[in-house]
């Protein structure tokens, strides 16, 4: 069935969860603005998708308001006594645990929600909790959908006796209950960041952690500040996009954009045209992996990688008939909630929250309910590595909400979750919409495939025309086939400015909506 964007002609919102876009639009409904309704979407994504945000996760934003631009970014950091021997001392084997108390870094999502509304909200915490609290305490009942991803994941988390305690058993049940979430909540809307952060909640992650054998500590807590930056920009045919610096891969979406650009025009779709945005992509996630970590450790500028320079080079090495073979990266699995918001008096939200893979480490904190973020998965052990691991270091980081700007203002929100997919999904949507001028729904709907960085194969949605499968294969692309609606392909949400209103559109393989009035 044929469907197109929504139009909205004061304000709307789209997250990948119905419950979520609810509480946003309430917000907006009631006079909040689009700073407002994030938030409130924000922490109610935390409550009714634990699988993939949530309350000891990251968050990363970009905020049109009030002509400009401004970027925050909420990654955590390692432990201070988070040195390469340290690490290595209590890991088996070449790599940190995708799971367990040493790939928990300090969460920051609870620290950019109030960061947020204290910049640019108008409306106080108390307020945009009630939902979630009210969901968290008295539970909210589960989609189909939500009961098989809880069937999915429940055995990958068997060992933890503390995840297990709040959400074994929770697809038979077929309710989300999470009364020590509730509690988080009611701290939080009682003391702001401080209990979280320099208190009693603070006292209770840093001790747990250290029982499971983890390094992280309650000075790690305290100390702990996001970041406003600058985005960086770089144009794509006749429109300029926003994305976040290190330790996020936003510099690597400009990049994979700019090869496509300087290849020039895109043909029309078929083998031509996705051969050339897979190999931009896959040089793109090439130099990631290769440059890109916390900016206090990095040996190049990033913006460097989007260079008039480093462009021509990279475009002069595609081979626009033959899949080609760049120097390989690191897999990256996630567990991502992308939302966008923008309201009457034109501010505009894109934001994206994390618990990295799934529910994270699989330590939840007892009495507390906060499933805390397994982030430093990502660092890695090898000391000639640009993401070694480090005391207090940032991680290369997966978030990448974005904006895109035409004749200097906000014209298009858009985001993903996906992990290393990310970049490949700015790419195939922008493209769409940009190349094609197609429906914000129609983008985001199309058949989509990603690379994998590790070895370069590739997987598409069965959707993909069997002609343009055929056609990868012959030129080498090693591609093979999911399913016509596939979850890592992302979720993505997006809002356009267009004749005075919003259009909004929200992913298909997601239980998302968009709302707006």
């Amino acid at each position: 069935m044929h469907r197109e964007a929504l139009r909205f002609p004061r304000a709307c919102i789209a997250t990948p969860h119905y419950l979520a876009s609810a509480a946003g639009a309430e917000v907006l409904a009631e006079g909040g603005n689009a700073v407002d309704a994030a938030v409130a979407a924000s922490l109610t994504l935390g409550v009714v998708a634990p699988f993939l945000c949530g309350y000891g996760g990251d968050l990363f934003a970009l905020v049109w308001h009030d002509g400009a631009p401004h970027g925050y970014l909420s990654g955590g950091r390692a432990a201070s006594g988070a040195t390469l021997d340290a690490v290595r001392a209590r890991v088996d084997g070449d790599a940190i645990p995708k799971r367990g108390a040493l790939s928990v870094t300090v969460p920051g999502a609870v620290r950019g929600w109030f960061d947020l509304l204290d910049r640019f909200g108008s409306r106080p915490f108390t307020a945009l909790a009630r939902r979630p609290l009210e969901y968290a305490r008295d539970g909210v009942p589960l989609t189909a959908r939500g009961r098989a991803v809880f069937s999915f994941l429940e055995p990958m988390y068997e060992e933890f006796r503390e995840w297990r305690a709040v959400y074994a058993g929770t697809a038979d049940r077929g309710v989300l209950s999470q009364p020590d979430l509730a509690r988080t909540i009611g701290a939080l809307i009682a003391g702001g960041p401080e209990p979280y952060y320099r208190g009693v909640i603070a006292e209770a992650m840093a001790s747990y952690v250290q029982e499971q054998g983890g390094l992280l500590t309650a000075a790690d807590l305290a100390g702990y500040e996001g970041e406003w930056a600058a985005p960086l920009s770089a144009p794509y045919r006749d429109v300029e996009v926003l994305e976040l610096p290190p330790p996020t891969q936003g510099v690597g979406a400009l990049e994979a954009l700019r090869i496509v650009d300087a290849l020039g025009p895109l043909p029309e779709d078929g083998v031509d045209r996705q051969h050339r945005l897979i190999e931009s992509a896959k040089w793109a996630l090439s130099d990631l992996n290769a440059h890109v970590t916390d900016p206090a450790a990095m040996a190049i500028d990033p913006r460097q990688l989007i260079s008039d320079a480093w462009i021509a080079d990279r475009a002069g090495r595609v081979d626009r008939d033959r899949a080609g073979a760049p120097p390989r990266g690191t897999r990256l699995f996630g567990g991502t909630a992308y939302l966008c918001a923008a309201d009457a008096d034109g501010t505009v939200v894109s934001l994206i929250q994390t618990n990295f893979n799934e529910f994270g480490s699989g330590l939840t904190v007892p009495g507390w309910g906060i499933n805390l973020t397994n982030r430093g998965k990502s660092f890695s052990l090898d000391p000639d590595h640009v993401n070694v691991v480090g005391p207090g270091k940032r991680t290369l980081h997966t978030l990448i909400p974005a904006l895109a700007l035409r004749e200097a203002k906000p014209w298009l929100a858009f985001g993903t979750m996906g992990s290393d997919g990310q970049v490949q999904t700015h790419l195939q949507v922008l493209t769409r919409i940009v190349d094609d001028g197609a429906d914000l729904q129609a983008a985001i709907d199309a058949p989509r495939w990603r690379v994998d960085p590790a070895d370069w194969t590739m997987r598409a949605e069965s959707r993909l025309s069997p002609a343009v499968v055929a056609g990868l294969a012959a030129r080498g692309h090693d591609i093979s086939l999911v399913g016509k609606w596939w979850d890592h392909a992302g979720y993505v949400e997006a809002l356009a400015l267009d004749a005075g209103s919003y259009l909004g559109a929200s992913d298909p393989r997601s239980e998302g909506a968009v709302l707006g009035f």
